[in-house]
């Protein structure tokens, strides 16, 4: 009796959480998108002062912010027990690092500070109102309701944010409270008039043997892709750390050459999300053959000198554009291939299975999953478990 009290407790606290954290992604979502655009009709007087902004935002963040420079890492931490909160100036500082990223011209993602929020929040009311004994049950909780909040995708969110912390184990005893969350925190936002994409394909595919043969090939390039990302990304950082140990110093050099990237590789193209290689991948737009390879060299060249933001989004686009180049080799129709590498570049390098499967059904349509689980297996198996996440614990008796 006494367990079951404490599971309906923590499905209340579940929906209370998910309604903050929605409420903070829509905030967060709605000013990338104002700053974007900005961006965009400023670009020449913004881009040039990416390194001075970087500057001036990692000396205030190493001066005030305390654990808070340690980003997205405080998740894991808490979760493996080797700290014991998440400070609440995470969030602004995660807010603000974000922000200026995209205001001047960088080339990075929103999911890491989605994810960071909702785990800054779970957290707190853990600490405040005592919700479990296990305080990484709750970090899953909050990282659910930070990317479903901001991506629009409740079951992916779901599986994702059981998958991040710890692959090869799934915490079936929060599943519920953490779906709970994730569903209010999408709805919330979506009330509160944040936009997500979706993209239905309408599109007529039967599975054969050729065309099984195919999305194992494509399969084998998105993992390996993916994987390099996860790999060279991690690689980067600890490069540019050892080799430019101060983090100020650091942030401006690297912040030079992106910003003279950014403007030199076709004047932001590859600034900001890559939502716009996206929307190219769908539509009727030009897609270089080297889209996705200068993004994904951008990113991890921002991201590793020190820039906030995240690398999911850019995963998205990375895969994307590569699956509308790929589709004229194979043989596939572009948004097909396209939708297919949106979700497999994205698992192979957060080295999760369960939720790019679930994304291509949220945002493409559930009628196409029996292929998303065919190159998301794939790319996992040659992905050879690599993340973007250096902290994730790989449980190996399960995989």
């Amino acid at each position: 009796m006494k367990h079951m009290a404490q599971v309906a407790y923590l499905i209340a606290m579940s929906i209370f959480i998910g309604i903050a954290v929605g409420a903070f992604e829509t905030l967060f979502g709605k000013v990338i998108v104002e700053l974007s655009a900005f961006r965009l009709t400023h670009f020449y007087y913004l881009v040039p002062f990416l390194p001075v902004a970087g500057m001036i935002f990692v000396y205030f963040l190493y001066k005030y912010g305390k654990t808070s420079n340690k980003g997205i890492a405080l998740l894991f931490l808490v979760d493996q027990g080797k700290e014991d909160k998440i400070p609440l100036r995470l969030v602004p500082f995660a807010l603000l690092g974000t922000w200026m990223t995209h205001l001047f011209g960088g080339s990075a993602g929103r999911e890491g500070v989605a994810v960071q929020i909702g785990g800054t929040i779970a957290n707190w009311f853990d600490r405040t109102f005592k919700l479990a004994q296990n305080a990484g049950d709750i970090i899953v909780i909050g990282v659910a309701a930070g990317f479903a909040g901001l991506f629009g995708t409740p079951i992916a969110a779901t599986f994702f944010a059981m998958e991040m912390l710890e692959k090869g184990k799934l915490r079936y005893q929060v599943m519920v409270p953490t779906f709970i969350a994730a569903f209010v925190s999408s709805s919330t936002s979506e009330y509160l008039g944040l936009k997500t994409f979706k993209m239905p394909l309408h599109l007529h595919v039967e599975l054969d043997y050729i065309l099984l043969l195919k999305l194992c090939v494509i399969g084998i390039i998105f993992g390996f892709v993916g994987a390099s990302f996860g790999r060279i990304l991690v690689k980067s950082k600890h490069y540019f750390a050892e080799k430019i140990p101060n983090p100020v110093i650091r942030i401006g050099l690297g912040g030079i050459a992106v910003a003279l990237c950014i403007i030199l590789l076709h004047e932001g193209r590859y600034a900001g999300t890559g939502s716009n290689l996206i929307l190219a991948s769908f539509g009727s737009e030009k897609v270089y053959i080297y889209d996705w390879l200068l993004k994904m060299s951008l990113t991890i060249l921002t991201v590793g000198v020190g820039f906030w933001g995240g690398e999911v989004t850019p995963l998205f686009s990375i895969g994307a554009s590569l699956g509308a180049v790929i589709a004229h080799v194979v043989g596939l129709p572009i948004p097909f291939a396209a939708a297919l590498g949106y979700t497999s570049v994205f698992g192979s390098a957060t080295n999760t299975l369960i939720a790019p499967i679930f994304i291509g059904g949220e945002i493409f349509g559930f009628e196409y999953t029996p292929y998303f689980v065919i190159t998301s297996a794939v790319a996992y198996v040659f992905s050879r478990h690599h993340s973007i996440y250096p902290l994730q614990i790989i449980d190996n008796r399960n995989l």
